[in-house]
């Protein structure tokens, strides 16, 4: 395309669901003060214009953003990279940056949270807490602490369903020093029993909280519905599987999942490409691979409940929190690139929940609907808003009413060539930095994708067709197997749920209670 036109966009996809962000404008009061704010806000618009090339006279007709048009965005390419593997089997990506004097690190552990047993609920995100705070084999939790303050360091480290992540950033000067503490909090961690006491706390505060938000009640639930509550992908963390984690059982998992053969590391910065390849070599190449790993099958994912109006009791609320949604897919899916063509339909300015649901009808201070892919385990498709409690029921309506015109209804040419460009516009920032680029490249390798998967993608939005986009909304969006979770007060919502001519099942939230010692 010789030009492209202002669209909204999103990054491409990922883990969790992208949400609108919406903001207000303040107006300042008083003459002087108005005048000057008016005068500095006319003067930065005219200085981006500027920037940007565009020819925007001061005695012209004001245009429509749609009208906007801007030079084509320049090609894409990947910045050159190293990639190689000690004889330990450790996995190593560099890519220099040498913009500013810092390094960062990346290292990605196959673990996860689906791999720990149904009895000890938050063993793995306990683990790689620990693993941080705890200290190592050559100093404490709190001495590594205080190093990395000196130098202006940081260092952190989480297990999270399907991942284990350990980062660091330090200045150029002192990557020697980082990735030497970096190494160690890697291959001699020794769980030290105090750290292991807090971290067990303030997880008991996490679940005493965790029906302080709305928002939180309905994203936790509503998996538990899709993936059922046993699924590791929808479980929670209670009191009694907090209690059966112990000091034994961390280092167990530890030891089963953490070794160079399992780990892939990714550096990005500004260093030297023969210096940083013989530190990493003096730091982990002595790190003994394990010859008998062996990882657990991923677990079996089906959806656990078929449709179905569920109702979560909250009196104290004025709005319904609402979310509908199915089991989705996976990246590697062959309509990945037009599923998320159908999101930029959806969402945002110009997308038809926005402009239908909340701007024409006035349902939801919020409204959306996300086909949420993952990388190696299906993800939920979810449509959901936020309404006052006697606008709940006309926005559920309406959410499905626009699911179903977008799978019967084809879209004409404007809508598609703005979803279009909106996705392809935002491509560009999957390459901000190098960092961004090394990312993706570790996820690619330890997902088993093909390291081109994000330039595929790319090659899909752009020969998406009107036709591609009804058949992938027929085909994956799926209403008879939506599953409708509403949190809010019941008494406040009229009409009544019943009106939907379905059956309310009401969900209990209870938090179980700690088992006395």
């Amino acid at each position: 395309m010789a030009k492209r036109k202002l669209g909204r966009g999103f990054e491409e996809g990922g883990r969790g669901r992208y949400r609108e962000v919406q903001g207000g404008i303040g107006i300042i009061r008083g003459g002087m003060k108005l005048r000057t704010l008016c005068l500095l806000g006319f003067t930065f618009v005219l200085s981006v214009l500027v920037v940007l090339g565009i020819n925007y006279p001061a005695t012209a007709t004001p245009r429509h953003y749609t009208e906007i048009e801007f030079p084509a965005l320049p090609e894409v390419k990947l910045p050159d990279y190293i990639s190689y593997k000690l004889p330990n089997g450790l996995l190593v990506y560099l890519v220099e940056d040498h913009e500013f004097p810092v390094i960062r690190g990346r290292a990605l552990v196959k673990v996860g949270g689906r791999w720990e047993p149904a009895n000890q609920v938050g063993l793995a995100s306990l683990t790689g807490n620990v693993m941080r705070t705890g200290g190592t084999q050559q100093r404490t939790g709190d001495e590594l602490d205080q190093s990395l303050e000196q130098i202006a360091a940081e260092m952190e480290l989480y297990i999270s369903g399907d991942a284990g992540n350990a980062y660091f950033k330090s200045l150029t000067k002192d990557v020697d020093q980082v990735f030497g503490l970096f190494a160690e909090v890697l291959t001699q961690p020794v769980f030290a029993q105090e750290k292991i006491e807090v971290a067990k706390t303030r997880s008991k505060g996490d679940i005493a909280r965790r029906n302080d938000y709305p928002g939180s009640i309905a994203y936790r639930e509503l998996n538990k519905l899709v993936y059922g509550a046993d699924s590791p992908y929808a479980r929670s963390m209670e009191y009694a599987s907090l209690d059966a984690i112990d000091r034994d059982s961390m280092i167990k998992f530890y030891q089963q999942y953490f070794h160079p053969n399992n780990m892939i590391l990714g550096i990005s910065g500004d260093f030297d490409p023969q210096q940083m390849q013989k530190l990493i070599s003096e730091k982990l190449g002595s790190w003994q691979p394990n010859s008998q790993l062996q990882l657990p099958p991923l677990p079996k994912v089906n959806q656990a409940t078929t449709g179905g109006f569920f109702f979560i009791q909250q009196p104290q609320l004025t709005q319904s929190f609402v979310q509908l949604g199915h089991l989705g897919g996976m990246m590697k899916d062959a309509d990945y690139g037009t599923l998320d063509v159908i999101n930029n339909l959806l969402n945002g300015l110009g997308g038809r929940l926005f402009d239908e649901v909340r701007s024409r009808q006035g349902l939801a201070y919020h409204v959306s609907g996300y086909w949420s892919p993952n990388y190696d385990y299906p993800g939920v498709f979810v449509a959901e808003g936020q309404t006052k409690s006697a606008t709940t029921v006309p926005l559920i309506k309406g959410i499905l009413g626009e699911i179903d015109r977008l799978r019967t209804t084809p879209i004409n040419e404007a809508e598609l060539n703005l979803a279009k460009d909106s996705t392809l516009n935002s491509f560009v920032f999957n390459f901000q930095t190098p960092g961004y680029t090394l990312d993706r490249l570790i996820d690619y390798a330890y997902y088993d994708y093909p390291q081109d998967f994000l330039f595929q993608y790319q090659r899909q939005v752009a020969a998406t067709t009107i036709a591609d986009v009804q058949r992938a909304a027929k085909t994956y969006l799926q209403p008879d197997k939506l599953v409708t979770l509403v949190v809010g007060n019941q008494a406040a919502i009229q009409p009544p749920l019943t009106t939907l001519n379905a059956e309310i099942k009401e969900i209990n939230i209870a938090i179980p209670n700690p088992v006395s010692p």
